[in-house]
């Protein structure tokens, strides 16, 4: 396993490293690697499998990735999205017939929770990574107290949230077939989706924003308490130094993915399909959208006499 890891570490590394110029690569031998050589140098392959390269790593996607992949992963989700609407448009159903109650108000409840959670992390996250851009000063330090605010929230409602959804958000075969057909997304007309009481890109976005988040409450905590002890890495003869620049890094690529996985959740609930919010108030669903947009979940509230 250790083996895995050191290889998967020095191709990031290589990678990172070959498209900037001169890096700062610091080492506890060599100081500082001006990045002419690059990949031919022993010493720094030598220093990749040693681990002792991780300020050279940060300081590259720091300075030349981290901004840039934000930046284009929301932007480019926001496009797609944009295109999505004005091309295929929102999916209609009727919402005068019979409603389904799906989700009750404990449920509910946690679910608001993490969503306001999400709503101050995100925004806040992306005032910190892009502080200069902002000024800096008091303005971004006020984005990371809230950020450590909407943290606590985050973590009063994660545990909850993973207990309750964890059976029915585990993998089915109607998951390969929904991905087949993007969930019936690619067309206007109403279509049958396999799909059961959560459909896969739902279950992705529970299972990112539950195991990666607390992955990414570990590392941020790394990072905010500066000592915080992280035995595994610890085990790995990494000093302090080196841990919090992992956990930047490892929390940095968590939050792409979650800020992109998040827009995509908002974008479905609020304008991929109409009045799809409306369970998350009231509870219900019609039975006209769990009809088509999750069949297996309705044959099955059919078999069971619940409709």
């Amino acid at each position: 396993m250790k083996k895995v890891i050191l290889l998967c570490l020095s191709m990031i590394s290589a990678f990172a490293q070959s498209y900037a110029g001169k890096v700062p690569l610091v080492s506890q031998n060599q100081g500082v690697y001006d990045g002419t050589s690059r990949l031919n140098s022993p010493e720094l392959l030598h220093n990749i499998m040693l681990y002792q390269n991780w300020g050279g790593l940060f300081v590259n996607l720091q300075i030349h990735w981290f901004r840039t992949l934000f930046f284009g992963i929301t932007v480019g989700v926001l496009v797609v999205f944009f295109l999505h609407y004005i091309v295929i448009g929102p999916k209609k159903f009727a919402h005068d017939g019979k409603a389904i109650y799906v989700y009750n108000l404990f449920k509910r409840i946690i679910h608001w929770m993490a969503a306001l959670a999400f709503v101050i992390v995100i925004p806040t996250g992306f005032m910190m990574i892009f502080g200069k851009e902002l000024g800096g000063g008091t303005l971004v330090l006020d984005a990371r107290y809230l950020h450590s605010i909407g943290t606590v929230l985050f973590i009063v409602s994660v545990i909850p949230m993973f207990l309750m959804w964890l059976i029915p958000m585990l993998a089915t075969f109607d998951d390969v077939k929904w991905l087949f057909m993007a969930g019936g997304y690619l067309t206007k007309k109403k279509v049958v989706v396999p799909a059961g009481q959560f459909n896969a890109g739902q279950k992705m976005w529970f299972w990112l924003a539950t195991l990666g988040g607390f992955v990414m409450i570990i590392t941020g905590a790394a990072m905010y308490f500066e000592d915080f002890d992280l035995a595994i890495l610890k085990s790995l003869n990494l000093d302090q130094i080196d841990i919090l620049r992992i956990s930047a890094i490892v929390h940095n690529f968590l939050g792409m993915a979650v800020t992109a996985l998040f827009v995509t959740h908002l974008y479905m609930s609020l304008f991929a399909i109409k009045g799809s919010l409306d369970s998350m108030i009231s509870g219900n669903k019609s039975e006209d959208e769990v009809k088509y947009m999750h069949s297996s979940f309705y044959k099955k509230l059919k078999k069971e006499d619940k409709i």
